[in-house]
């Protein structure tokens, strides 16, 4: 009896969740099979942000396999394109670069003009592109999510949840095992200009392999976090933490947990259809503006008097970036 008590309670320590507590929501899963580890408020709807650029990404695929575009396609910066805020590659109206150095830069520099570009390359219009990716949404299940733009800049109407963003991460990593790749890359080149990813888990974290993270004032710091140990592949979706350091303290919390209770999960966890709804179904997100931004836009303010370079740091539709945060992640 005693013995059975104290697998009991061993059990229920394993499977409890991480203690420190978090700004949003949260879900750590297993890909193949869809077991999550570990999931807080999975269905409370947020702004994804730069996360947009997984279904981007994920669109983009579908069309390289179905032929109507190749890597070599020629992806041209229009007008459209090149007034997109930052993070930008910035080349001049009319300058190209092929479809998969284009994909590179989606990714790892996170760039909103090539988000652009990507969509009327392969769909002919930003508006045919974001039709495409509200039916890839609609077939993966993605019940809580709608997007309005193909990059993640603030937009009321753009939303998702962490739930949805796990399956969408999922349909990623098991359909397209061939881009891998894409999402480990620590940096990319284009002519001169070397750009470095801003998902800084590919180097602290061990076995990091992907995924994307984003960032606007409004939805806080996100993160999609791929790792791989022991042949065990783990996904954590983070969203709405107040900086940086604590969305990779999340993330990386979330990971290790999620390696050390992989076997109990196993046997007890539920699917990430079979997860029960753990927030209410507002239609409301969560705005993180003056939580995240307040201080930061009001100490931007104050700088901008003494020199304009800071206006390199504002993005227009944005606002000022948290503190710590650079250009070209304040998207």
């Amino acid at each position: 009896m005693l013995r059975h008590a104290g697998l009991s309670l061993l059990v229920g320590a394993i499977l409890v969740g991480p203690l420190v507590a978090s700004a949003g929501p949260a879900l750590v899963f297993e890909p193949y099979s869809g077991t999550v580890v570990y999931a807080e408020d999975a269905d409370a709807q947020w702004f994804p942000a730069s996360l947009t650029k997984l279904m981007t990404a994920y669109v983009t695929f579908q069309a390289l396999k179905a032929g109507t575009v190749t890597p070599g396609t020629k992806v041209i910066c229009s007008r459209a394109a090149a007034m997109q805020a930052p993070s930008k590659l910035g080349l001049p109206v009319g300058g190209s670069i092929t479809l998969d150095v284009a994909l590179k830069v989606l990714i790892v520099k996170s760039a909103n003009d090539v988000a652009v570009m990507i969509a009327e390359a392969v769909a002919g219009s930003q508006d045919a592109f974001i039709a495409r990716m509200n039916e890839a949404a609609q077939q993966l299940g993605m019940t809580r999510t709608h997007f309005a733009n193909v990059n993640g800049l603030p937009d009321e109407r753009q939303v998702t949840t962490a739930r949805d963003l796990a399956k969408l991460a999922r349909a990623i990593i098991v359909e397209f095992p061939e881009q891998a790749d894409l999402f480990s890359s620590i940096q990319v080149q284009v002519g001169k200009k070397i750009m470095r990813t801003h998902n800084s888990l590919l180097v602290s974290f061990p076995g990091a392999d992907g995924m994307k993270t984003g960032f606007i004032c409004e939805s806080g710091f996100n993160v999609v976090a791929s790792a791989t140990r022991d042949g065990r592949k783990l996904v954590a979706v983070v969203l709405g933490e107040p900086s940086i350091a604590s969305r990779n303290d999340r993330a990386t919390e979330l990971l290790e947990n999620g390696f050390r209770r992989y076997f109990w999960k196993s046997l007890f966890g539920s699917s990430l259809d079979g997860l029960a709804i753990q927030a209410s179904l507002s239609d409301s997100p969560t705005h993180l503006r003056d939580s995240v931004c307040g201080v930061a836009k009001t100490k931007s303010k104050l700088r901008r008097s003494a020199t304009s370079k800071l206006d390199a740091l504002e993005s227009p539709s944005s606002g000022a970036p948290a503190s710590g945060v650079s250009a070209s992640e304040a998207n």
